[in-house]
């Protein structure tokens, strides 16, 4: 996969304010506040700064967290995991394998059948109405 480079410039004009922080500077949107949180259409949610297909709507599920939440991906190879030592916990950070934005954190504490918890921020995604 070829990866999309920008400089901070270029992804601060793509970006709102909101949507850099979190995707570009590894910010987290609050809790219970994100567009995609309860929302309950089909599609495809695709990374917000470069466009790739990282989740399908019939892996979302609601995990009580405050974030959407998915239990798989739709191409492992879509994502990249980062260890996160920040806020003085160990998480798996989840990024985008094509441009590195920064979506959320995966569990494993999610539903069978991979018992994963894929906790993104809403600013991080982009829904389309077609999985591809």
């Amino acid at each position: 996969m070829e990866k999309v480079v920008k400089t901070e410039q270029q992804w601060r004009e793509l970006l709102t304010d909101e949507e850099y922080v979190v995707c570009r500077q590894k910010g987290t949107e609050r809790a219970f506040s994100g567009e995609y949180y309860r929302y309950k259409g089909e599609g495809a949610y695709v990374c917000r700064c470069c466009g790739l297909a990282l989740f399908d709507s019939s892996t979302k599920y609601d995990s009580g967290s405050g974030w959407p939440s998915f239990y798989a991906p739709l191409d492992q190879d879509a994502l990249g995991v980062n260890r996160d030592v920040s806020h003085g916990m160990v998480r798996e950070e989840v990024v985008c394998a094509r441009c590195d934005a920064h979506l959320g954190h995966v569990f494993p504490d999610g539903p069978d059948p991979t018992g994963l918890r894929y906790c993104i921020n809403s600013l991080s995604l982009k829904l389309t109405g077609d999985v591809e």
